[in-house]
Formats: structure tokens, sequence, C-alpha cells
């Protein structure tokens, strides 16, 4: 299914991000990690550090050309200093995607992993329009100016901001046959998911009442393989909501159509 296709994954050896490196090489895929702690399963591993965009230009320039895939898998929890987690969850993937761009073979794929957290988007526009002028340098001001350090919102902010810069930039790159789309994993049996207890008490506890059980890394990795063979070719700015039915139950309770 991805014989053939050298595909890059950040955030490769925890979680989702190291089943789904396992998956793509499953299938057939050549993987370079890119973390910033070791890996040593893969064909290539890569150490760095995503908050620094010095290093994120290096990692561009120590990867190959005609690369056929990207998956954007790194992320920090809620518990993490808010400035950190915008790095890596928003500003990273972005600034890695777009420098890549020209590394990318046509007809590549680039998987960027939101969550069931950026569903609230539209009540956070002005936020991300705001962002969309935010850098590296400036983001310590802007966690300020947005008070990002209550109650974990610099996480549901930077899923939001990935979710709709997915959806945004869906045919930016369509004249090479380059599509982007986002996986939207509800709750995932993960290494941070005590983050997520400790951040959302009672709001995470409601949340587990209404499933029938945590998701898992092999839930979501197969998913993220699908977005990068060639069976996806015609999904572009696609948010697949991998989360056991939690996003259609928030969308039936929140308009009085059922639970």
């Amino acid at each position: 299914m991805l014989d053939g296709k050298t595909i890059v994954v950040t955030g490769c050896s925890s979680g989702i991000g190291l089943e789904t490196a396992r998956e793509l090489t499953r299938r057939g895929a050549t993987v370079i990690g890119v973390d910033r702690n070791p890996n040593d399963e893969l064909d290539r591993f890569i150490e760095t550090d995503l908050t620094d965009p010095a290093a994120i230009d290096e990692l561009v320039g120590r990867l190959p050309d005609s690369l056929d895939g990207l998956c954007n898998i790194a992320g920090l929890p809620p518990t993490a200093p808010p400035e950190l987690v915008l790095k890596v969850n928003a500003l990273a993937p972005q600034r890695l995607t777009r420098r890549l761009v020209p590394k990318l073979a046509g007809g590549a794929s680039i998987t960027n992993l939101g969550s069931l957290a950026g569903i609230g988007w539209a009540d956070a526009v002005d936020q991300i329009k705001d962002f969309d002028k935010t850098d590296f340098d400036d983001v310590e001001r802007f966690c300020r100016q947005y008070d990002m350090s209550d109650g974990g919102r610099s996480y549901f902010f930077s899923k939001e901001v990935l979710l709709t810069w997915t959806m945004r930039n869906r045919w930016t790159w369509r004249d090479r046959g380059i599509r982007m789309n986002v996986v939207s994993p509800g709750p995932v049996d993960t290494p941070i998911l005590p983050d997520f207890a400790a951040t959302l008490g009672a709001r995470a506890e409601e949340d587990m009442r209404v499933m029938d059980r945590l998701g898992t890394p092999q839930d979501i990795a197969p998913v993220i393989a699908f977005l990068q063979s060639d069976a996806s070719v015609w999904l572009r700015g696609a948010n697949l909501t991998v989360d056991g039915g939690m996003s259609s139950y928030i969308a039936m309770t929140s308009t009085g159509l059922g639970d």
C-alpha cells in the first residue's frame, strides 16, 4: 500500500507518533522519524527540538528531496507551558510544512494530528486571525494577551489553529497534487493522557462516562496511514474524526437533536 514511499513522521518516539511510524513501516514505507527523544526502530531518525525555528530549518536541510509524505504528529499536553504548547503544536507544523513543500514529490500527502479539542474553532476566529501574525519570537506576548494558561486553553487553541490551517490550505499546493488533511482523535490512552485528566478534571470524567472505551494509538495510526496512501488522493482539507463517536455526541446534545 505504501511500498516505495518515504514519509517523515514527527513525534515518532511515543504514543500516536510511534504507532504511526510502525504502521507506515508495516505497510512498506521508509520512515524518517523526528523527535526530541531517540527511536532506534526506524530507517532513519533525526533528533530535533521543534520549539526552535532554527532547528526546524536545519531539519529541513537534512531531509532528502522527493519525499512522499509528512505526518505532523509531535505535540505537547496542556500541562506544558503555554508558549511551548503553541510552538510545538501549531507553529512548528506550519513552519516545517511550508519549508518542506519544495522537497515533496508531486502527489505527496501531508497529514496533521488535530484533536477533538479543536471542535470549537468557530468561536475563536478572531484569535486565530491574530495568531496568523504571530511567530516563535512573539508567542509569549500572544499567550499573555489571550490568557492561554487558563484551563489548558493553549492546547485547545493549538488544535483549533491546526485544524483551521489545514482547511484553509486545502488547495494551496494542488497544482502539484499535494494534499493536506487532519485527523482529530478523541481521548486516547497515551503517556500524556494523565496530563489531560489533571487539567480538565470533571470535564474529562464526563467525556469518559459517555464513551465505551478510550481510544488507542492502534485506532489512530491506520487512519493516518490511509491518508498517506494513494487511496486518499481526493481528500483535501478533510477532518477525519477518530473519536469513538464523541464529536457526534457533542453535535447532537448541543443542538437538542438527541444524545
